[in-house]
């Protein structure tokens, strides 16, 4: 039974009716996001991320999950009693360490966001790197064990998917030239793929607004050049530094466009695709 139209339902039609170019603009384009952080841990907010990546793919968008997992890895350790040593801020990942790290990724984080994207009505399947042979790495650092760093990405089982309306879900792990198993940094493994897949946009979720200058103001849009020199001369600096590399490299390697969102915003995704200011700081070529 209908009831009497009210103003929120002016502005959602209106807010419909001005998405319509954006729309038009990413119909069949391959948008890859890196989620993580808080949300992974949150039923609200894992139902909402969940939701707009079956938005996504309703009007046309064929999205990529890559997720991370740290904190799960962390608690999982800690029950299992596997200390861990460090290098320079990065963890040694030993062979015990990477039996978790698998078991906690791919299991546990892999299918409970496939769980949620499902729930909403879309139709995910869980991967990590070593299906199909999508991912193949090489030791980042030796003394770091098995940390990987993609040397091959074959993102061919990723395109079967789009063919079936499938949303892939994809656990930042590869295999090496013998078998071994590699984790990979979740932004990282996110930039290879995109980059492998020609991808129109990389959105690299995270819990700061966005890249800000000297004076601290977020930029909305910024050049590879741009980035260059602000790394060089220190205003990019900490742990913007891996993620604005990170967007170089997949822009650099064929991404159209690599977007630095504020994962924090509810609907963030769907506000950098389909209105005019966006959500975070977009770096181009």
């Amino acid at each position: 039974m209908k009831t009497q139209m009210t103003r929120d339902d002016l502005a959602t039609a209106r807010t419909l009716s001005e998405a319509l170019p954006y729309l038009q603009r990413f119909n069949d384009a391959v948008v890859v996001v890196k989620f993580g952080g808080n949300a992974m841990g949150d039923d609200a907010e894992m139902a909402s991320f969940a939701r707009d990546m079956v938005l996504l793919r309703q009007v046309g968008v064929n999205p990529v999950v890559v997720h991370g997992g740290g904190p799960m890895i962390n608690q999982m350790l800690a029950k299992l009693g596997i200390k861990s040593e460090f290098k320079d801020g990065k963890r040694i990942t030993d062979a015990a360490t990477v039996e978790v790290v698998e078991m906690v990724l791919s299991g546990r984080v892999n299918k409970r966001i496939v769980q949620a994207i499902n729930a909403e009505g879309g139709k995910a399947v869980g991967l990590s790197g070593k299906d199909a042979n999508m991912i193949t790495c090489e030791p980042a650092d030796p003394e770091l064990g098995f940390v990987g760093e993609p040397s091959d990405v074959d993102p061919s089982v990723i395109n079967n998917l789009f063919e079936h309306n499938m949303i892939p879900v994809i656990a930042p792990l590869g295999q090496g030239r013998n078998g071994e198993t590699y984790n990979i940094n979740g932004d990282t493994a996110a930039g290879a793929i995109a980059a492998a897949l020609k991808a129109d946009r990389l959105l690299l979720l995270t819990n700061v607004s966005g890249v800000r200058n000297a004076a601290g103001e977020i930029l909305t849009e910024l050049t590879t050049a741009d980035i260059d020199a602000m790394i060089a001369d220190g205003t990019i600096s900490g742990g913007m530094i891996p993620k604005t590399e990170t967007a170089l490299r997949a822009v650099r390697g064929g991404v159209r466009a690599c977007t630095i969102v504020d994962g924090r915003v509810r609907n963030a995704v769907l506000l950098e695709l389909f209105t005019e200011h966006g959500a975070g700081s977009m770096i181009r070529v």
